[in-house]
């Protein structure tokens, strides 16, 4: 199995396992002479086997990502990168986008609303942060899809 289907596999279970336990709430309590329409010792067994499961693709995951290195790097390493670069290209987008608005005045004699910062600078900087964003995924992705677990 590649990196990348156990990433996929992972996904999954861990949707049905908020699936599984949504029926369990909505089964757990009945009207007296009621039966539910679940039944919840066979959802338990469902859930039991999909954490199990849940619990080795993780085991499987990490193990893979500490050992596998890529450019002088674990995949460990990258994902924290790539981690801390969305972080940080979120927080300057959102600056870029504050900075980008000044508020129009319909007289002289109100007051002037300035950018802070050289928004134009700054947007060079996010273009090349997204940049270098893109290019660390498509490496993660790359490898995701060529390393065997």
């Amino acid at each position: 199995m590649k990196l990348a289907e156990a990433l996929q596999e992972r996904a999954d279970i861990n949707r049905r396992i908020a699936q599984l336990r949504s029926r369990l709430m909505n089964n757990a309590l009945t009207q007296e002479g009621e039966l539910p329409a679940e039944d919840p010792n066979e959802l338990l067994t469902e859930l039991d086997g999909c954490v199990a499961r849940l619990e080795k693709l993780i085991g499987d995951i990490n193990h893979a990502n500490c050992n596998t290195v890529v450019d002088g790097c674990t995949l460990t390493q990258l994902i924290a990168q790539r981690d801390a670069l969305t972080m940080k290209l979120q927080a300057y987008r959102e600056l870029v986008s504050e900075a980008s608005c000044t508020a129009q005045r319909a007289t002289r004699s109100e007051i002037r609303i300035l950018s802070s910062v050289d928004v134009r600078a700054l947007q060079k900087k996010v273009d090349a942060m997204s940049k270098q964003l893109r290019e660390l995924d498509a490496k993660i992705q790359m490898t995701n899809w060529t390393t065997d677990i």
